[in-house]
Order: C-alpha cells, then structure tokens, then sequence
C-alpha cells in the first residue's frame, strides 16, 4: 500500500460483513487502532438501519476502525468529504446527500456506516466500482461508467490517503468542504413528512432546516429529496 503503511490492512476474499468482522474483533480485544477490514465480496451487507447492501466482487466494500473516546456526530462529515475527494481526485465530480452518501448525477455511488463498540469507531464504506445494485427506492450509479480504468486498489489507496486528511482536519474546513459539495443546499427537501429548506449545518455538525418560520436542527433523522 506504499504510503499507507500507518494502517494495518486485513483482506478477505469473502466476508458476511466487514463491519461485523471488524465489531467481533473489537469484542475480542485483538484489534488496534486505524485497522482496515476489506473483502472482495459480502454475503450480509448492511447500511443504515439494517438495509441490505448489495455486495457483488469487484466493488469496494472497507471498514476503517479508529479508537475514540466519545462518539463523534462531526465524523461522519469527515467522511463524506473523504469519499467526495477521492472520487474527484480521479476526475469524478460527485455531491453529498446528508450526511454521507455520495451522489453523482443525483446516483447513489457510495454509502456509508459508523458503529461504535467499545473504545472504538468503525466506519463502513461501499463504493460501487464495476457493478451497481438495482435499488427500488433509489437510482445507482458505478465508477466504470465516468472511469473504466479505476482498480479497486487505486480506489482504496485514494480513499486511505483523504481519510487521513480528512479525518484530522479541523471541523471548519470540513464544514466549509461539505457544503460546497453538498446536494440541495438551499433547496426543499422532505423532513418527517414536511417541506423544508436545508440551509446549512452549525459547529456541533447538526444540519439546519428551515421549516415554515423555524429552525430546526437534527442529527440523525433522514431526509428525502
């Protein structure tokens, strides 16, 4: 991996999940911090609130343990960030759905999971490289369609890199990052069933709504567009 020697790297052909792989190593005491669990393929993947992920090889399917003290609702901006430079770095131009899925052409290209166990933060990532799943609720998107030449490797070498970057920086320039890139600033999204105007995110990393002649702030409720 080159420059990425500072990460322990543990790659499977095959796994139900890497973030169940990487939760049972936390639970086993026998994991250190900026480990990286990757697999060629998964038999359960998952995204948030259980959803299935569609894991066929030749996608990159990759979970990143980091140590933490306390939960960190700013981390998964960092993140989006990451993924997004990436993908730009070889010539993708993507935007962010909040708070971290990766969109290009308004697609879904990338997903993303953090789940804290223990002392520990694992940050599941899902970018679909040569193949996208068919999706009933959303449109997919792959890699190979903006730049075939892209191996997974090249992809996770990038990704590794920006999420060192990325995961350091303060929350200024991860904010400020975020938003430039970020999918329907300022325009009407759906909050539990109302319209509302996403206008920003404040400095505790809660994304600002504005609904009718209120403010509202959230952390962890979907939005749809």
């Amino acid at each position: 991996m080159g420059a990425n020697i500072n990460y322990k790297l543990i790659s499977f052909d095959k796994l139900s999940s890497t973030q169940t792989y990487a939760q049972n190593l936390i639970r086993s005491g026998k994991v250190s911090d900026r480990t990286i669990i990757l697999a060629n393929s998964q038999t359960a993947g998952h995204g948030r609130y259980r959803r299935t992920w569609v894991s066929k090889p030749g996608n990159l399917y990759v979970s990143f343990i980091y140590e933490t003290e306390k939960r960190d609702p700013k981390l998964s901006y960092s993140v989006a960030v990451a993924i997004a430079e990436t993908l730009i770095s070889f010539g993708i131009m993507p935007t962010i759905k909040w708070p971290n899925d990766i969109l290009i052409d308004g697609k879904k290209i990338s997903g993303t999971l953090i789940e804290y166990a223990k002392d520990f933060v694992v940050v599941g990532i899902g970018i679909n490289i040569k193949s996208n799943p068919n999706v009933r609720f959303y449109e997919t998107t792959k890699v190979a369609d903006f730049a075939p030449k892209i191996s997974r490797d090249e992809l996770l070498s990038a990704l590794i890199k920006q999420m060192d970057i990325w995961t350091t920086r303060n929350f200024t320039s991860i904010k400020n990052r975020w938003l430039e890139l970020a999918a329907n600033l300022n325009k009407t999204i759906t909050y539990r069933g109302r319209d509302a105007i996403l206008c920003g995110l404040n400095d505790d990393g809660a994304l600002i709504l504005r609904c009718g002649n209120e403010y509202v702030m959230i952390y962890g409720d979907e939005i749809s567009v």
